[in-house]
């Protein structure tokens, strides 16, 4: 929690110090910020409205009755019954490529949603443990979370983006050049700095979870071994037909490779998740 308040408190200082640097070129500092965050807000405000029903669609995935899935929606309600959470919906993916993923405005309001290729390819342990990593994730409101960051970050770039227009266009009426030089850099500098400001609260997500996913399994070592498979499947390439702007909520991004670096990433290295896992089964004296 406190790693999460520091990284809003840096976002929120890049908000409030280019919004002042591009306000000035205005003549009008506080407008300008707060204008940026309503529109930002706004977009925002819908998407989380509506994230669960967004989703589904953009991963294809279809939510699925007790009769359709009775051992699914089992381990799920097990699962949120040890949370202390309401069951979530269940929803399937049919696709051979194992991951899944959780969304929803919170515990009343939630989805978890697994791929047709995740149930055969994991044990039901592994399984289980993939289940409580994604309702640790609506326990915790990530969705949230994640709606409150994108909401600041989106701002930031909508200022950048005024800030360039302004100078681009030759300012207003002959303000102060050091003013516009430091606008310029700014409006390049801030949307980057947002953007790893952003995916290390996203990083700090996924390890909270496994953490808390393992402690509710008590099975922190399926839920390694799960992630390792759904890794591997990943770098052999198999791509996954799903709109790449959902990564941040599968288990494991899908949508990269080696190459990207992990700064640049919304997932921690999975090996390091691993090893993180195996020190909580060593702490918990856990086989599984």
């Amino acid at each position: 929690m406190l790693r999460l308040a520091l990284m809003m408190t840096i976002l929120t200082a890049i908000f409030v110090v280019l919004g002042y640097v591009i306000g000035f070129l205005f003549g009008a500092p506080e407008l300008i910020a707060l204008g940026a965050l309503i529109i930002a807000a706004l977009l925002n405000l819908i998407s989380y409205l509506y994230s669960d029903k967004i989703v589904l669609s953009m991963s294809h995935a279809k939510v699925v009755s007790e009769t359709e899935q009775p051992a699914l929606h089992r381990i799920v309600s097990t699962i949120a019954a040890s949370a202390g959470l309401p069951k979530p919906k269940v929803a399937v993916i049919k696709t051979p490529v194992p991951n899944a993923f959780a969304t929803g405005r919170g515990p009343n309001n939630s989805v978890v949603a697994v791929t047709t290729g995740l149930m055969s390819t994991v044990n039901e342990n592994e399984l289980e443990a993939v289940l409580s990593h994604e309702v640790s994730h609506v326990k915790h409101r990530d969705v949230l979370i994640a709606s409150v960051v994108a909401t600041i970050a989106g701002a930031i770039s909508y200022l950048a983006l005024m800030g360039r227009f302004s100078i681009f266009m030759g300012g207003s009426s002959g303000r102060d050049r050091n003013a516009g030089a430091l606008a310029l850099i700014l409006s390049f500098l801030a949307p980057l700095a947002a953007f790893l400001v952003q995916t290390a609260i996203s990083r700090g997500r996924e390890y909270e979870a496994d953490r808390e996913g393992a402690m509710l399994s008590r099975k922190p070592l399926s839920l390694a071994s799960a992630l390792e498979k759904i890794e591997r499947s990943v770098r052999s390439g198999k791509p996954l037909n799903v709109n790449p702007s959902t990564s941040p909520l599968w288990i494991v991004n899908p949508f990269r490779g080696d190459a990207i670096l992990e700064m640049f990433s919304t997932h921690p290295s999975t090996w390091k998740r691993i090893e993180r896992l195996k020190a909580i089964a060593v702490s918990i004296g856990s086989m599984r």
